[in-house]
């Protein structure tokens, strides 16, 4: 119990000397220096002022004695502090007679808590000062009233230099800042309040984490008198819970791409500054190709590429640890140690265990020591049972205490989670690059030349080329000097999204090889689609076969008539830009994707002028998350129609305007103007059902490749008019007709309207007849036969020399 006790008169003089110790009948009582007294003349001005009296008041002797006592306690009996603060006492007033019967008084001051206080407040008092955790009581003003012994002890100071003093005027931080605010908070509102910093407090060896409340103190009545301040040190669990929360972070954060090299950064980012100072992530090289390394890792020594690394400060030029890095590990180093056992090394770095470590190694021992390298814990990367690398944990001196065993569990959990998704990265790394290899193979490679158009194209997989889809194009040389168009969409990305891709480019081709019209291809290719799909076991693999529901665009151009007739299923419709500079979409009747009816599929046939452009796309470049369709298709026609250097110069134009940086679907843009082969180059003759007009016919052939400047190529070429013609009027149906196309080849064409199909065998010695397309397959490059709705046309292509436009006029 604390309190001031004022003896009003002379005679107390002679019980003391000028020290202050009592002496007489008292000598050898303990003095009590926590009570203060003071002794006032009779009329209550100080004399003497004890040690407690300053302790209490903050006066010193040489500022109060002299003084009137009533300059000490105010008119409502509240004691004034020496720094004008009030405070909460109670005061009593007992007359006191000395032997000449002069009146005295015996004021006691106690602070209002304490005073009536029961003999237990000693032990409550003991409890308070020797309590093992910091507590702490504050005034309304977050001055220090007093504090316990462990509170002056964490903060390295004695109860004199504390007491009055604010917090922020003890430790100058952040964390005493917050303190202070969050006292006067609650001295203003009466609310208690809870927080968890975690700081180095001056009195101690390291950053420690601290549960603290904050809570009003009151009276009887309810008013707040002070402000108690209680904390307790919670490190172990807060390490505990630090590093379940860095686990779990990790499962989050740890994975987020399918790259090798983004998911070890990501490791050494979830790691750095929270666990550790410095994080080195080193792989295999094969890993980064996506190839699965081998069993075994030759140790001596091992050298392993940098995938990532991070720190809280920067390395010595010389040795700044660069992604893309080899480097060296001998037997010695923690990094061969730990791939050696295959599990994870604690190193507490002393001279005597870092002195063997080569200096050539990327973590020599001067490396270490100017780091102020204190431990480090080195940790294999396993993954289906192959090491695929290792990490590297560092922490200096500076920053944290070292590594200890919680930790390398921690270490070890980490990595494994980071294992398995950079052995996922590794898997999908390999997958990717077969699946762009594939669908680099089976798309067309290299400008397409064409007679019939001109065309650009462009193809962008999903991701920005990190992934492989389905989408295709084709150009496919038809007889007549035709060409066809294929735009597809195949559902799905990687490996079997290409691999269906493939089949339908190649079905597409087979079907177009026998020279079907649009509507009856996309037919035949549902029928493909749809059998394929029977074939199929979706319970098996857990999914949908891609080709079912795969879209497609066919289109047949001809440059003779100028027609193109297309259809599609499924697939957007192709936008036509005019030799005027309008654009607009072409009005297709669209049917269902393939493999998912029987419905059937519709042709539309259309005039395409010389210098028509289409443009035929997949819906990767119309559906962006930003629009729709319906605006792609605005923004499409309108960058068709700005004007460009080239073809190839317009594509790219139109990617850059229509193509979403972060795409999530594939890109595919076939351009295509066309041109019309006029007189120069196309001539016909329709020709009477009488064998007796084949030399004549012949005759007209051979004054027109004398035209064309193919005299060389008389004899063969009229020989294989005589042969078609022939076999026309002989198995054909009138009427019958010849042409001849000049574009690269030379073309002969025979039309009747049989649909008979002629049929190629090899004669007999004695036979009179049966050489005739023996003859024409073996003096031509090509020939072959196509049906249409009037009947059928047998085709035969030949070689011919290269002549300038000039010579073919």
């Amino acid at each position: 119990m604390v309190g001031i006790v004022c003896l009003c008169g002379r005679k107390v003089r002679n019980a003391m000397d000028g020290s202050g110790q009592e002496i007489g009948s008292l000598t050898g009582a303990r003095v009590d220096t926590s009570v203060a007294i003071a002794v006032t003349d009779r009329d209550g001005r100080v004399t003497y002022w004890s040690s407690g009296a300053e302790s209490l008041l903050g006066y010193t002797p040489a500022e109060i004695i002299g003084r009137s006592v009533a300059d000490l306690v105010t008119a409502d009996g509240a004691t004034l502090h020496r720094d004008g603060r009030h405070l909460d006492t109670r005061v009593h007033l007992s007359p006191l007679l000395d032997t000449d019967r002069e009146a005295a008084y015996l004021v006691t001051v106690y602070p209002g808590q304490l005073s009536g206080a029961s003999p237990d407040s000693s032990l409550m008092r003991w409890m308070f000062e020797q309590h093992p955790a910091p507590l702490v009581v504050y005034d309304r003003d977050a001055r220090v009233l007093h504090g316990n012994a462990m509170m002056l002890r964490t903060i390295g100071t004695s109860e004199g230099e504390a007491r009055g003093r604010r917090p922020t005027e003890l430790v100058d931080d952040s964390v005493s800042e917050d303190v202070e605010r969050r006292i006067l908070r609650v001295a203003r509102t009466g609310e208690p309040e809870f927080t968890e910093p975690f700081v180095r407090l001056p009195g101690e060896p390291k950053p420690h984490a601290w549960a603290v409340d904050i809570f009003p103190l009151n009276d009887a009545a309810g008013r707040i008198r002070a402000v108690g301040w209680a904390a307790s040190d919670y490190s172990q669990q807060y390490a505990s819970r630090e590093r379940l929360a860095l686990v779990s972070e990790a499962r989050t954060c740890i994975g987020s791409s399918l790259d090798v090299v983004t998911t070890a950064r990501e490791l050494a980012e979830v790691a750095v500054p929270r666990f550790a100072d410095h994080v080195s992530v080193d792989l295999v090289e094969s890993v980064f190709g996506g190839e699965l390394p081998a069993p075994t890792i030759p140790l001596n020594p091992i050298v392993l590429r940098r995938a990532a690394h991070r720190s809280v400060s920067s390395w010595p030029p010389e040795t700044e640890p660069s992604p893309g890095k080899a480097h060296s590990h001998g037997p010695s180093s923690p990094v061969a140690q730990c791939l050696a056992n295959g599990s994870a090394v604690l190193h507490y770095v002393k001279d005597v265990e870092i002195a063997p470590w080569p200096a050539d190694e990327h973590f020599p021992a001067a490396l270490a020591e100017s780091l102020g390298t204190h431990s480090l814990i080195a940790v294999p990367i396993r993954a289906r049972s192959t090491i695929l690398g290792a990490v590297l944990f560092i922490r200096t001196a500076t920053s944290r205490e070292p590594f200890g065993l919680d930790d390398l569990a921690i270490t070890e959990d980490l990595v494994a989670r980071a294992a398995v998704c950079l052995d996922n990265a590794r898997r999908f790394t390999r997958e990717r690059g077969i699946a762009l290899a594939l669908q680099r193979n089976l798309l067309p490679q290299g400008p397409i030349v064409h007679p019939a158009v001109d065309t650009a194209a462009r193809y962008l997989p999903a991701g920005g080329g990190s992934q492989a889809a389905g989408d295709w194009f084709d150009v496919i040389p038809l007889p007549g000097a035709r060409v066809g168009l294929a735009v597809g969409d195949v559902v799905g990305h990687g490996i079997n999204a290409s691999a269906t891709m493939g089949r339908l480019r190649t079905a597409v081709r087979t079907l177009a090889d026998i020279d079907l019209p649009p509507d009856e291809l996309l037919t035949h290719l549902d029928d493909i689609v749809t059998h394929a799909a029977d074939d199929q076991d979706p319970d098996a693999t857990g999914e949908i076969p891609g080709d079912v529901g795969a879209t497609c665009l066919y289109a047949v151009y001809d440059p003779v008539s100028s027609t193109c007739s297309m259809a599609t299923a499924g697939h957007p419709a192709p936008v036509l830009l005019s030799r005027d500079g309008a654009s607009s979409v072409i009005d297709l009747p669209v049917g269902p994707p393939l493999g998912l009816g029987k419905l059937p599929f519709e042709a539309t046939e259309l005039t395409l002028p010389d210098g028509s452009l289409l443009a035929l796309f997949t819906d990767g470049l119309l559906e962006t998350r930003v629009h729709d369709i319906d605006e792609g298709l605005r923004d499409l026609c309108h960058a068709l129609e700005q004007p460009a250097t080239s073809l190839d110069a317009l594509a790219d134009d139109i990617l850059e305007t229509l193509s979403p940086k972060n795409r999530g679907d594939d890109i595919t843009l076939l351009l295509a103007r066309t041109r019309v082969l006029d007189r120069h180059h196309v001539v016909f003759w329709d020709l009477p059902s009488d064998p007796a007009t084949v030399a004549e016919t012949r005759k007209r052939v051979h004054d027109q490749l004398a035209v064309w400047s193919l005299e060389e190529e008389a004899f063969t070429t009229e020989l294989v008019v005589s042969e078609l013609v022939t076999n026309a009027m002989r198995y054909g149906q009138p009427p019958i007709q010849l042409r001849l196309i000049r574009d690269n080849n030379l073309i002969c064409e025979v039309s009747d309207s049989s649909s008979t199909a002629p049929h190629l065998r090899r004669a007999r010695v004695f036979d009179e007849g049966g050489r005739g397309l023996f003859l024409v397959a073996q003096l031509t490059e090509r020939w072959g036969t196509r049906y249409n709705r009037t009947g059928k046309t047998i085709w035969a292509e030949q070689a011919i020399p290269v002549v300038t436009t000039d010579q073919a006029a």
